[in-house]
């Protein structure tokens, strides 16, 4: 078995580089000419290509206070003139802007908190969120003025352009990934859900989905009395709040919660054998691929959410587990059915890491384990 090497992308360099640094300086230089774009390239390159991504967006804002005008409110102004035209208001996903303004949203947070620049600092994140989501920035902001921001969030709710209302989610989600926590009681914002959960772009519904997700890992109750609720109003399109539903429910799906299944129609007690379930090979190294057969018969009409849990050694001789998405079908009374699954083990991997020893992989349905098989994963390939 040869082991498999990483493709050397790196996502940091692809989106914070010289090309989107003189990017931004042009902007700002085509609405002053009295920014010095030289300057500001020279002073942000000298380390930009040392640091990993969020540094980056920090060491731009910081450089950035060096050229702006050293008063916020003619800072604020120079931004907003500076940024070009807000992202197609017509579509309705798959728009994420461009990621060197994130830099503009530090800056905000670095030098907009104060009680005295709210309303300016809001307004500017507003405008900065059309050309790349402020997400993180608006957290520093709830944080520091919750009231005055819940408020003011209110009202984005609703505005026209879908990338101000997918904001008052985003940046509202307990646990968004790559962010600090706020310090709010995560259920204030359901009433802002309220209001979102009815939009008419993925964007939005999407980011809805995945902020109920995040609460369920705590409130799992609240979360489907939510759902319940909305079905109930009947304010979304059923097959949109269907796909809502499951999105949000996913986490609780992968660990088995009976009213979660029962919410989405599973049953927790499916009536089925496994009279199958293999993993080869028993060894692999880092980079290696196993594959995963299961045959199984349904003894009455079921459906089945299939899944398969790898349970990772980690160092110092702790266990991680990993849920991964298998299958989901519909079997009649009597009828069986095989299935295979290929999974690599990516040793190159940039959320977790893999060390030597004994893993296993078990068969979840419906939440319910079914069967586990384990492999040994080698420390390296000597070839």
């Amino acid at each position: 078995m040869k082991k498999t090497t990483g493709t050397g992308f790196s996502l940091k360099d692809q989106l914070f580089n010289r090309d989107r640094v003189e990017y931004l300086a042009e902007l700002f230089r085509s609405a002053d000419s009295s920014f010095n774009a030289t300057g500001f390239v020279r002073d942000t390159m000298q380390s930009l290509l040392q640091l990993e991504l969020k540094e980056r967006i920090v060491h731009i804002a910081t450089i950035l206070e060096r050229y702006l005008d050293p008063d916020f409110r003619s800072a604020a102004k120079q931004i907003l003139a500076a940024l070009p035209p807000p992202l197609d208001p017509t579509r309705t996903d798959d728009d994420f802007g461009d990621f060197i303004f994130a830099a503009l949203g530090e800056y905000v947070v670095r030098n907009g908190l104060s009680a005295k620049h709210l309303s300016l600092s809001l307004k500017t994140l507003k405008a900065i969120t059309q050309r790349f989501s402020m997400e993180d920035a608006i957290r520093a902001f709830i944080n520091a003025h919750p009231e005055q921001t819940l408020a003011e969030l209110v009202r984005w709710s609703t505005d026209k352009h879908y990338h101000v209302r997918r904001l008052v989610s985003e940046g509202t989600r307990p646990l968004l990934p790559w962010s600090g926590r706020l310090s709010i009681d995560p259920t204030l914002p359901l009433p802002l859900l309220d209001t979102l959960h009815a939009d008419t772009t993925r964007y939005v519904t999407r980011s809805i989905a995945n902020h109920l997700n995040d609460l369920s890992k705590k409130q799992p109750q609240l979360v489907l009395e939510t759902l319940q609720r909305w079905q109930a109003e009947g304010r979304q399109r059923e097959s949109e709040l269907k796909w809502m539903i499951k999105h949000a429910l996913r986490t609780l799906i992968k660990r088995g919660d009976s009213e979660a299944m029962k919410f989405l129609g599973f049953t927790t007690s499916p009536q089925i054998k496994v009279h199958e379930f293999l993993l080869e090979p028993a060894s692999l190294y880092p980079g290696d691929t196993f594959e995963l057969t299961l045959s199984l018969l349904a003894k009455r009409h079921e459906t089945l959410v299939i899944d398969y849990v790898i349970d990772f050694v980690k160092a110092g001789g702790k266990r991680s587990t990993k849920v991964h998405k298998l299958r989901q079908i519909s079997l009649g009374a009597g009828e069986s059915t095989t299935i295979r699954k290929r999974h690599r083990l990516h040793a190159a991997a940039t959320t977790y890491r893999l060390y030597p020893g004994t893993h296993s992989v078990t068969v979840q349905i419906n939440g319910q384990p079914y069967g586990s098989q384990s492999f040994e994963l080698l420390a390296q390939d000597p070839q």
